[in-house]
């Protein structure tokens, strides 16, 4: 089951932080400078992790990974937008403004 993630970083490297938005382009859609959309298999969520750890220095750089809930079920509804447009996908998703 696919589910959908709302990860952020603080990254407080330069090089480190280009990496890391690198990597999570990879896996879903920024929202904004250092959060992203992500829907993940299982698989997916390890990899990432695994993906971002090798990128990230923890003892410096920290990650959230919040699940939001299945992808056909409420989690694209949890995020709401207000203020400037966002740029979505072109997945059926409604982004409220």
């Amino acid at each position: 089951m696919r589910k959908v993630y709302l990860i952020s970083y603080d990254v407080s490297d330069a090089k480190r932080l280009r990496k890391a938005a690198r990597v999570l382009e990879g896996y879903g859609l920024r929202l904004h400078y250092s959060v992203f959309r992500c829907d993940l298999s299982q698989g997916e969520y390890y990899r990432l992790v695994a993906d971002l750890t090798d990128v990230l220095h923890l003892g410096k750089d920290r990650f959230l990974l919040a699940d939001l809930g299945p992808c056909r079920g409420s989690g694209p509804q949890r995020i709401r937008f207000f203020g400037r447009a966002a740029e979505s996908e072109d997945d059926g998703l409604a982004l409220i403004f």
